[in-house]
């Protein structure tokens, strides 16, 4: 009985009152949890972050740097959250990502923005996951919202995440594993 408990226990971890799966299988590629924390602003939670990977790593740069497939997924806990204020965010951790050079990634972060222009509510799921054959692919509540290619977008984008300058620091190590 001990073993069986203790398994379903490794199999999830609760963060924020969402359920982390310990694996996520998606467009063919099986990634397991490196780490899941929340994002925090001005003391109010506004969803979990929790990256997946093909093996556990707690290297930002190595994992920015990677092809491998990757996958971030955002459950989001706040109503506080709008389209508008995601693609403001947004904005910013591609100018904090790319050192402000986000001129030659704009028409792809403008597309990547256009997946989070309907209503965002509490309770919504977003996976961006790096399929190392189609690109970046978004999902919102498991309905495919596209896709944008280039290596130098999947590194701008999982760098608003795990760059030197995250959207938030402390998101950043949960989601490393530290």
């Amino acid at each position: 009985m001990v073993i069986a408990t203790s398994l379903t226990v490794n199999a999830q971890e609760t963060v924020s009152g969402v359920k982390v799966d310990a694996k996520l299988s998606i467009e063919g590629q099986s990634l397991v949890l490196n780490g899941a924390g929340t994002r925090e602003k001005m003391w109010i939670d506004l969803y979990v972050g929790s990256l997946y990977l093909p093996k556990k790593s707690t290297s930002a740069k190595d994992i920015i740097d990677s092809k491998d497939a990757a996958a971030i997924k955002l459950n989001i806990i706040s109503g506080m959250i709008t389209s508008e204020k995601m693609i403001t965010a947004i904005n910013e951790g591609f100018e904090n990502s790319t050192g402000k050079k986000t001129a030659p990634l704009k028409a792809k972060i403008d597309k990547f923005k256009g997946f989070f222009k309907d209503e965002i509510k509490k309770g919504d799921v977003f996976i961006i996951m790096n399929d190392p054959n189609e690109g970046v692919v978004v999902y919102k509540n498991g309905a495919k919202k596209g896709s944008i290619d280039g290596y130098d977008f999947k590194r701008a984008l999982f760098g608003i995440w795990l760059c030197d300058k995250p959207a938030d620091a402390d998101l950043k190590t949960a989601m490393l594993g530290k």
